[in-house]
C-alpha cells in the first residue's frame, strides 16, 4: 500500500508522514517514508523546478514507491504533488493508493515556514512557490483530509491510520468474495 500526503509547503506533510511511519512501525509493519525533499536531493538533483522536471521527480518517486510496495513494504510519500493528473496517474500506478491532502490555509504555511520558502519568496530570492506564485491543485475527492490548521498531530495521524485500516479490510473483505465465488464455481 502507498500513502501519498499532498500538500503546500509546511502544511505539515512530513510531520504527518514521519508520525505515520512510527505508528505503523510499532505495529510490526515493514515501512519506508519517501520524503519529497530528500527523494529530490538524492534522486532528482538534476531537476529543476519547471512543471516537467516536478513530474519527473514525482514519477521517479512513484517508481520507487512502486519497488517498495510490491515487495511487502508500506510506503509512505510526503512530497506537495501540485498536479491532480500526475496524482491520477500515480494512484492507477500505484495500488492500494491512500491519497491524504494535507490542508492548512496558505497563511498559516507562511507562518510556519518550516524551510524558509516564504520569506525567500517575499524576498524575491525564488520564484515558482508552489501554491503562492506556481499552481497546486487540490484533490477532489482523497481519501482523507487532514487539517493541520484545526486538528493535532495525533487527530491527522489517527485519521491516517483508520483509513489504512479500513481501506485493508475492504481489501481482505473483497479477496474472501472473490475466493469464495471460484471455489463455488468449481
Amino acid at each position: 500500500m502507498t500513502i501519498w500526503l499532498t500538500g503546500l509547503p509546511s502544511a505539515g506533510k512530513t510531520t504527518l508522514g514521519r508520525n505515520v511511519m512510527e505508528r505503523l512501525l510499532d505495529e510490526g509493519e515493514t515501512v519506508e517514508l519517501l520524503d519529497g525533499d530528500l527523494m529530490r536531493s538524492q534522486i532528482g538533483r538534476d531537476l529543476g523546478f519547471s512543471r516537467q522536471d516536478r513530474e519527473h521527480n514525482l514519477r521517479r518517486i512513484g517508481f520507487v514507491a512502486e519497488l517498495l510496495a510490491r515487495n511487502g513494504i508500506t510506503v509512505v510519500v510526503a512530497a506537495i504533488s501540485p498536479f491532480r493528473e500526475l496524482r491520477a496517474e500515480l494512484r492507477d500506478q500505484l495500488s492500494p493508493f491512500l491519497e491524504v491532502f494535507v490542508n492548512a490555509p496558505l497563511a498559516v504555511c507562511e507562518q510556519r515556514d518550516v524551510k524558509g520558502l516564504y520569506r525567500r519568496r517575499r524576498n524575491n530570492e525564488i520564484a515558482g512557490l508552489t501554491g503562492v506564485d506556481d499552481v497546486y491543485e487540490p484533490p477532489l475527492s482523497p481519501e482523507v483530509e487532514c487539517r493541520t490548521d484545526l486538528e493535532t498531530v495525533d487527530e491527522s495521524v489517527g485519521k491516517i491510520l483508520a483509513a489504512i485500516r479500513n481501506r485493508r479490510d475492504r481489501e481482505i473483505a473483497a479477496s474472501k468474495f472473490d475466493y469464495r465465488n471460484r471455489t463455488a464455481k468449481d
